[in-house]
């Protein structure tokens, strides 16, 4: 019989489990649970990859652990995508929310809008490619590269070599093109903004200084939407602080969840 407290960590678009294992490892205290994401890795697959289809297997996940209270959820990235939408309809499922880089603002908007529309194109370009063709394409070092480099933020090149090799082995490991599309639709057509009013639980925002996914000042916006929300900043990171500065981050999440 686990004894611990749960705490279910759910990473990042295009992640594995992987991802968060660094994480995993500085919360010893914890029982920790990492599932790879329906669509990418071993994850389940869905008939779809709609927000509301991962909320529902959210449900079935943690229905499924038979866990003898309430875990408390944590969604990287992406991850903060459906994590969040999953608490603002089942609050009563989970002791707290703890979300790690969340997507706080319309990706189609604001100084990244023309990146994301490009993302957009090239992933729909994917889809329509022969599987054979498609996966080269989406699964191109040069463009796995391309995303690491651009997210990496530390000047350790030990470091950066490591968060490369990451991306490099995780990073083309979903299911489908038509998969891999359709996440991507709903981590670009969705954010953490649209459900933080509803989100009632006890909820802590961990944020990176340099990330530019979500920067800083649409952060600190987002934290105030939250009826009962913190924000905490880790400086000179982005938006990698699971690989970059995973001891900062378990740090944080032991001191929100021995608050409580």
């Amino acid at each position: 019989m686990v004894t611990k407290k749960t705490i279910i960590l759910i990473h990042g678009f295009r992640g594995t489990h992987h991802g968060l294992a660094l994480i995993a490892h500085n919360l010893s205290d914890y029982h920790v649970i990492i599932p790879d994401l329906p669509g990418f890795a071993h994850g389940d697959t869905l008939d779809d990859y709609s927000l509301d289809s991962y909320v529902t297997w959210m449900k079935n996940f943690i229905k499924k652990q038979k866990l003898t209270e309430p875990p408390v959820l944590l969604g990287h990235s992406f991850g903060s995508i459906i994590t969040a939408a999953y608490a603002a309809k089942f609050p009563h499922t989970i002791e707290s929310l703890i979300l790690v880089n969340p997507i706080g603002a319309p990706a189609l908007e604001g100084p990244r809008a023309v990146l994301s529309k490009l993302a957009t194109f090239y992933y729909w370009v994917g889809k329509q490619l022969p599987h054979a063709f498609a996966k080269r394409w989406l699964a191109s070092n040069a463009i796995v590269m391309v995303m690491s480099v651009t997210m990496a933020k530390t000047k350790d090149k030990t470091l950066r070599a490591f968060i490369h090799n990451q991306h490099k082995k995780y990073f083309s490991l979903f299911h489908t093109p038509t998969s891999l599309a359709e996440s991507f639709d709903t981590s670009i057509h969705h954010n953490v903004r649209e459900v933080a009013a509803m989100i009632h639980v006890p909820t802590l925002l961990i944020a990176g200084e340099l990330d530019d996914i979500t920067p800083l000042e649409k952060q600190k916006e987002l934290v105030t939407l939250f009826p009962n929300a913190q924000l905490v900043v880790i400086d000179n990171v982005g938006h990698l602080t699971h690989y970059e500065t995973p001891d900062q981050v378990a740090t944080i999440i032991y001191d929100f969840i021995r608050s409580k």
